[in-house]
């Protein structure tokens, strides 16, 4: 399963952060942002290509915002739009043949067990976990449902409608910890001051008018849609959201915990692991085996880490002390990783 390469994404490590302060009161879903369970809620960062800098900033805004309590977690997307469609009507149909939004969850961090969720302006949603990403051999798993999950969709035009006078969708999502928490640490919800890794991607199709209706605007040469675009909160590097480690950190205040995050060390070195994850992964690739080599990974880049690199035929393990000096962070060649 290795025999293929891991993309390295082009891109510094700065993922987005978002202070969660808990909620206050309870929410009526209406798909309406303009009430007063969000009032006072921070937005988030306006979306940007998923590359980043490596292409131009979207032409429509997306936003979000974010609250939680002791049952819920709330999400609040706001995506200006003048064309407003959707066609997909069946749960755990794949949504983002249609325009969608997405959320992307990885409560422990450590890109395995993470979960996946996609809505459309029909407020028809797919929610899926992902046992790895793909890249390390999936699978992904359909039939998880969040159970209890509650949804919404406000339309601010009309549905399908060529020529209505259209300004935007927006959708409330209120996700319940009981089913969260499955592959959280200790499975158990968030406590204040901790935080999970969370990213969100806005798909948009390239459409145009044809006999009254939204179609897809077809490439004459293949015959086929051009490319979505991917526009997302946290910034890849790379048009592939199934890189979990550069997802956004959602940072879960209540009271007195910090209003302010600073990225910890523990972070800067999971994030130099993964590099070393990725080059040992095309190494493979290119030599049919794994290298315990340092120089042949590390070349001449500036690195923080000492690694000890451990390699059999087909199995790797690259370990580096915590920032603490009393453990030991962790990678292998399905790209797990941990602390110990």
């Amino acid at each position: 399963m290795y025999g293929s390469g891991v993309p390295e994404p082009r891109i510094e490590y700065a993922p987005k952060h978002y202070i969660c302060r808990r909620a206050q009161g309870t929410l009526m879903l209406d798909g309406r942002v303009d009430k007063p369970f969000w009032a006072g809620t921070d937005w988030t960062d306006e979306f940007v290509d998923i590359e980043g800098d490596l292409r131009p900033v979207p032409t429509k805004r997306t936003r979000v915002k974010m609250l939680w309590d002791d049952e819920y977690f709330y999400f609040a997307a706001e995506m200006i739009e003048d064309q407003i469609w959707a066609t997909l009507t069946v749960r755990d149909s794949v949504i983002f043949h249609d325009n969608d939004f997405e959320i992307f969850i990885d409560p422990d961090g450590d890109t395995h067990q993470y979960y996946e969720f996609e809505i459309n302006a029909l407020n028809t949603v797919w929610d899926l976990l992902l046992v790895k990403p793909y890249r390390d051999g999936g699978p992904p798993v359909n039939g998880w449902d969040i159970s209890a999950l509650k949804t919404a969709v406000h339309i601010d035009g009309e549905l399908n409608r060529p020529g209505a006078h259209n300004r935007k969708w927006s959708i409330e999502v209120a996700m319940p910890w009981a089913s969260l928490r499955e592959c959280a640490a200790g499975g158990r919800r968030p406590l204040p001051g901790e935080f999970w890794r969370v990213n969100f991607s806005r798909v948009q199709w390239q459409t145009e008018v044809q006999d009254g209706e939204y179609r897809k605007v077809l490439n004459p040469e293949t015959g086929k849609p051009y490319p979505e675009d991917n526009w997302v909160w946290s910034p890849m590097g790379i048009i592939n959201m199934h890189y979990p480690e550069l997802w956004g950190y959602v940072v879960f205040a209540d009271g007195d915990t910090p209003q302010s995050f600073e990225l910890p060390q523990d972070e800067r070195i999971k994030w130099e692991l993964r590099k070393l994850y990725y080059r040992e992964r095309n190494y493979f690739a290119a030599h049919g085996e794994f290298t315990a080599d340092q120089k042949l990974l590390m070349g001449d880049d500036t690195w923080s880490i000492d690694p000890v690199i451990e390699t059999t035929r087909s199995l790797f393990q690259i370990t580096a002390p915590s920032l603490d000096g009393e453990g030991h962070i962790c990678i292998r060649e399905d790209g797990k990783l941990w602390k110990e």
